[in-house]
């Protein structure tokens, strides 16, 4: 998979959950971390979707190709929700159902656009 396709991946992956966040937080709260939210949890929620669906949005690549900059902002995005997401599964007790292949998704997603940000010398600059 090139770099403009795992840019895309990636980026519209974060705008679905950003959209996701923003309309139904309660929901994607039960089904990741197997909680509920209070109110201020989903004041908070629809925030972070409306931040993910930027970040989704500034990311995408253009018709040049993926440029260092979004590649870099999503393989340090799916970075550090990875590791997140291990410790609130081991250290925080969350269970949710998608919680495990959530992480396993980030961890892949970090991998390759790390490897394509590094090791991709054909992609548009």
């Amino acid at each position: 998979m090139n770099a403009k396709m795992l840019v895309m991946v990636s980026a519209g992956a974060e705008a679905i959950t950003g959209i996701s966040l923003v309309a139904v937080p309660q929901f994607l709260a039960k089904v990741l971390l197997g909680a509920d939210l209070a109110d201020s949890g989903i004041a908070i929620a629809r925030l972070t979707g409306v931040a993910l669906l930027s970040l989704g949005l500034a990311c995408w690549p253009s018709s040049e190709g993926a440029g260092t900059n979004g590649l870099r902002a999503l393989s340090a995005y799916n970075l550090l929700t990875a590791f997140y997401l291990v410790y609130l599964r081991l250290g925080g007790g969350f269970d949710g159902l998608l919680l495990w292949p959530t992480c396993a998704l980030h961890a892949l997603l970090a991998a390759l656009l790390t490897h394509s940000l590094f090791f991709d010398r054909s992609r548009a600059e």
